[in-house]
Protein backbone atom coordinates (compact mmCIF):
# COMPACT_ATOMS: atom_id res chain seq x y z
CA UNK A 1 0.00 0.00 0.00
CA UNK A 2 1.33 3.43 -0.94
CA UNK A 3 2.33 5.61 1.96
CA UNK A 4 0.91 9.03 2.68
CA UNK A 5 2.30 11.93 0.75
CA UNK A 6 5.05 13.89 2.45
CA UNK A 7 4.13 17.56 2.40
CA UNK A 8 6.84 20.22 2.25
CA UNK A 9 6.90 23.15 4.65
CA UNK A 10 5.93 25.55 1.87
CA UNK A 11 2.99 23.36 0.82
CA UNK A 12 1.79 23.22 4.42
CA UNK A 13 2.00 27.01 4.67
CA UNK A 14 0.11 27.39 1.40
CA UNK A 15 -2.68 25.18 2.68
CA UNK A 16 -2.75 26.93 6.06
CA UNK A 17 -3.00 30.35 4.39
CA UNK A 18 -5.87 29.15 2.22
CA UNK A 19 -7.69 27.63 5.19
CA UNK A 20 -7.26 30.86 7.16
CA UNK A 21 -8.44 32.86 4.15
CA UNK A 22 -11.75 31.03 4.17
CA UNK A 23 -12.18 30.86 7.95
CA UNK A 24 -10.53 32.67 10.85
CA UNK A 25 -7.82 32.30 13.45
CA UNK A 26 -10.25 31.26 16.17
CA UNK A 27 -11.59 28.22 14.33
CA UNK A 28 -8.27 27.26 12.75
CA UNK A 29 -6.58 24.14 14.10
CA UNK A 30 -3.73 21.85 13.13
CA UNK A 31 -6.23 19.00 13.04
CA UNK A 32 -8.37 20.83 10.45
CA UNK A 33 -5.30 21.60 8.38
CA UNK A 34 -4.22 17.96 8.53
CA UNK A 35 -7.67 16.91 7.32
CA UNK A 36 -7.41 19.30 4.36
CA UNK A 37 -4.05 17.80 3.45
CA UNK A 38 -5.23 14.23 3.95
CA UNK A 39 -2.71 13.48 6.65
CA UNK A 40 -2.53 13.37 10.44
CA UNK A 41 -1.56 16.12 12.85
CA UNK A 42 1.63 14.36 13.92
CA UNK A 43 3.09 14.72 10.42
CA UNK A 44 2.57 18.49 10.57
CA UNK A 45 4.18 18.75 13.98
CA UNK A 46 7.37 17.52 12.38
CA UNK A 47 7.47 20.88 10.59
CA UNK A 48 5.95 23.11 13.28
CA UNK A 49 6.07 22.40 16.97
CA UNK A 50 2.75 24.11 17.73
CA UNK A 51 -0.21 25.92 16.22
CA UNK A 52 1.35 29.21 17.35
CA UNK A 53 4.58 28.48 15.49
CA UNK A 54 2.59 27.62 12.36
CA UNK A 55 0.52 30.81 12.59
CA UNK A 56 3.65 32.89 13.00
CA UNK A 57 5.13 31.33 9.88
CA UNK A 58 1.97 32.09 7.88
CA UNK A 59 1.98 35.72 9.00
CA UNK A 60 5.68 36.03 8.27
CA UNK A 61 5.14 34.99 4.66
CA UNK A 62 2.79 37.96 4.22
CA UNK A 63 5.50 40.29 5.50
CA UNK A 64 8.07 38.65 3.25
CA UNK A 65 5.74 39.15 0.27
CA UNK A 66 5.33 42.81 1.22
CA UNK A 67 9.10 43.28 1.23
CA UNK A 68 9.67 41.46 -2.06
CA UNK A 69 11.17 43.98 -4.48
CA UNK A 70 11.13 46.79 -1.91
CA UNK A 71 13.78 49.47 -2.35
CA UNK A 72 14.00 52.39 0.11
CA UNK A 73 13.42 55.72 -1.61
CA UNK A 74 13.02 59.27 -0.36
CA UNK A 75 13.54 60.65 3.12
CA UNK A 76 12.86 58.73 6.31
CA UNK A 77 9.16 59.66 6.41
CA UNK A 78 8.60 58.65 2.81
CA UNK A 79 10.31 55.34 3.48
CA UNK A 80 8.11 54.59 6.49
CA UNK A 81 4.91 55.56 4.69
CA UNK A 82 5.83 53.47 1.64
CA UNK A 83 6.67 50.49 3.85
CA UNK A 84 3.44 50.77 5.84
CA UNK A 85 1.37 50.94 2.67
CA UNK A 86 3.13 47.87 1.25
CA UNK A 87 2.37 45.87 4.39
CA UNK A 88 -1.21 47.17 4.34
CA UNK A 89 -1.64 46.14 0.73
CA UNK A 90 -0.17 42.69 1.34
CA UNK A 91 -2.59 41.97 4.18
CA UNK A 92 -5.40 43.58 2.19
CA UNK A 93 -5.12 40.69 -0.27
CA UNK A 94 -5.56 38.23 2.61
CA UNK A 95 -7.39 40.22 5.32
CA UNK A 96 -8.15 37.19 7.47
CA UNK A 97 -4.43 36.88 8.11
CA UNK A 98 -4.10 40.42 9.49
CA UNK A 99 -5.51 39.26 12.82
CA UNK A 100 -3.00 36.42 12.80
CA UNK A 101 -0.15 38.90 12.42
CA UNK A 102 -1.45 41.07 15.26
CA UNK A 103 -1.85 38.11 17.59
CA UNK A 104 1.12 35.94 16.66
CA UNK A 105 4.11 38.24 16.37
CA UNK A 106 6.51 36.84 13.81
CA UNK A 107 10.26 36.65 14.17
CA UNK A 108 10.93 35.16 10.76
CA UNK A 109 12.75 36.56 7.76
CA UNK A 110 9.82 38.74 6.65
CA UNK A 111 9.46 40.27 10.07
CA UNK A 112 13.19 40.95 10.31
CA UNK A 113 13.15 42.70 6.92
CA UNK A 114 10.33 44.99 8.06
CA UNK A 115 11.97 45.68 11.41
CA UNK A 116 15.31 46.45 9.77
CA UNK A 117 13.80 48.98 7.38
CA UNK A 118 11.78 50.74 10.10
CA UNK A 119 14.84 50.97 12.36
CA UNK A 120 17.05 52.16 9.49
CA UNK A 121 14.52 54.85 8.53
CA UNK A 122 14.25 56.03 12.13
CA UNK A 123 18.05 56.26 12.38
CA UNK A 124 18.04 58.32 9.17
CA UNK A 125 15.56 60.69 10.80
CA UNK A 126 18.15 61.94 13.25
CA UNK A 127 16.52 60.52 16.38
CA UNK A 128 19.00 59.66 19.12
CA UNK A 129 19.66 55.91 19.21
CA UNK A 130 18.23 55.59 22.71
CA UNK A 131 14.81 56.84 21.52
CA UNK A 132 14.55 54.65 18.42
CA UNK A 133 13.37 51.37 20.03
CA UNK A 134 10.43 53.12 21.73
CA UNK A 135 9.44 54.89 18.52
CA UNK A 136 9.77 51.65 16.59
CA UNK A 137 7.43 49.89 18.99
CA UNK A 138 4.81 52.64 18.81
CA UNK A 139 4.89 52.64 15.02
CA UNK A 140 4.62 48.85 14.88
CA UNK A 141 1.63 48.82 17.24
CA UNK A 142 -0.08 51.63 15.30
CA UNK A 143 0.40 50.04 11.88
CA UNK A 144 -0.65 46.58 13.06
CA UNK A 145 -3.77 47.99 14.76
CA UNK A 146 -4.81 50.02 11.72
CA UNK A 147 -4.31 47.08 9.36
CA UNK A 148 -6.17 44.65 11.63
CA UNK A 149 -9.05 47.10 12.04
CA UNK A 150 -9.36 47.60 8.31
CA UNK A 151 -9.10 43.89 7.65
CA UNK A 152 -11.93 43.22 10.08
CA UNK A 153 -14.26 45.38 8.02
CA UNK A 154 -13.16 43.94 4.68
CA UNK A 155 -13.91 40.35 5.71
CA UNK A 156 -17.65 40.90 6.22
CA UNK A 157 -20.10 40.25 3.42
CA UNK A 158 -21.70 43.12 1.43
CA UNK A 159 -25.02 42.33 3.09
CA UNK A 160 -23.47 42.52 6.56
CA UNK A 161 -21.78 45.79 5.62
CA UNK A 162 -25.06 47.35 4.45
CA UNK A 163 -26.80 46.18 7.60
CA UNK A 164 -24.07 47.78 9.67
CA UNK A 165 -24.36 51.03 7.75
CA UNK A 166 -28.11 51.07 8.31
CA UNK A 167 -27.67 50.49 12.04
CA UNK A 168 -25.11 53.30 12.09
CA UNK A 169 -27.44 55.73 10.33
CA UNK A 170 -30.34 54.89 12.63
CA UNK A 171 -28.20 55.17 15.77
CA UNK A 172 -26.54 58.43 14.76
CA UNK A 173 -29.26 60.34 12.94
CA UNK A 174 -31.82 59.25 15.50
CA UNK A 175 -29.73 60.25 18.52
CA UNK A 176 -31.70 62.05 21.23
CA UNK A 177 -30.26 65.62 21.34
CA UNK A 178 -31.09 65.88 25.04
CA UNK A 179 -29.03 62.84 25.95
CA UNK A 180 -26.44 62.99 23.14
CA UNK A 181 -26.14 66.69 22.24
CA UNK A 182 -22.74 66.46 20.54
CA UNK A 183 -23.71 63.37 18.55
CA UNK A 184 -26.92 64.99 17.40
CA UNK A 185 -25.02 68.14 16.41
CA UNK A 186 -22.45 66.29 14.28
CA UNK A 187 -24.73 63.46 13.14
CA UNK A 188 -24.66 64.30 9.44
CA UNK A 189 -20.87 64.76 9.38
CA UNK A 190 -19.76 61.78 11.47
CA UNK A 191 -18.63 58.93 9.24
CA UNK A 192 -18.76 55.20 9.99
CA UNK A 193 -15.56 53.24 10.61
CA UNK A 194 -15.71 51.60 7.22
CA UNK A 195 -15.59 54.87 5.27
CA UNK A 196 -12.47 56.16 3.49
CA UNK A 197 -10.05 54.00 5.42
CA UNK A 198 -7.09 54.62 3.15
CA UNK A 199 -7.14 58.36 3.87
CA UNK A 200 -7.58 57.72 7.59
CA UNK A 201 -4.68 55.25 7.58
CA UNK A 202 -2.34 57.72 5.90
CA UNK A 203 -3.43 60.69 8.04
CA UNK A 204 -2.99 58.83 11.32
CA UNK A 205 0.41 57.54 10.24
CA UNK A 206 1.46 61.01 9.05
CA UNK A 207 0.44 62.47 12.43
CA UNK A 208 2.64 59.95 14.24
CA UNK A 209 5.58 60.74 11.97
CA UNK A 210 5.02 64.48 12.47
CA UNK A 211 5.23 63.92 16.22
CA UNK A 212 8.53 62.10 15.77
CA UNK A 213 9.81 64.95 13.59
CA UNK A 214 8.84 67.47 16.25
CA UNK A 215 10.72 65.48 18.88
CA UNK A 216 13.81 65.40 16.68
CA UNK A 217 13.90 69.18 16.75
CA UNK A 218 13.69 69.31 20.53
CA UNK A 219 16.27 66.56 21.05
CA UNK A 220 18.98 68.29 19.02
CA UNK A 221 21.40 70.35 21.07
CA UNK A 222 21.07 74.08 20.69
CA UNK A 223 24.00 76.32 19.97
CA UNK A 224 25.74 78.44 22.58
Amino acid sequence: MAGRRRWTTEEILDAAAELLRTSDAESFSVRKLAAVLGTDSSSLYRHFRSKTELMRAVADRILAAAMDGYRPEGDWKQRLIALALRVREAFGRQPQLAAVWGRYASGGAGSRLVMEEVLQALRASGLPDEEIPVRYHRLAVLIAALIASEAGVSTITPQEYEQGMEHFRVAVLGADPERFPALAHFAREVRPLGADRRAAFEEILAAQLAQIEAEIGTSRPTGP
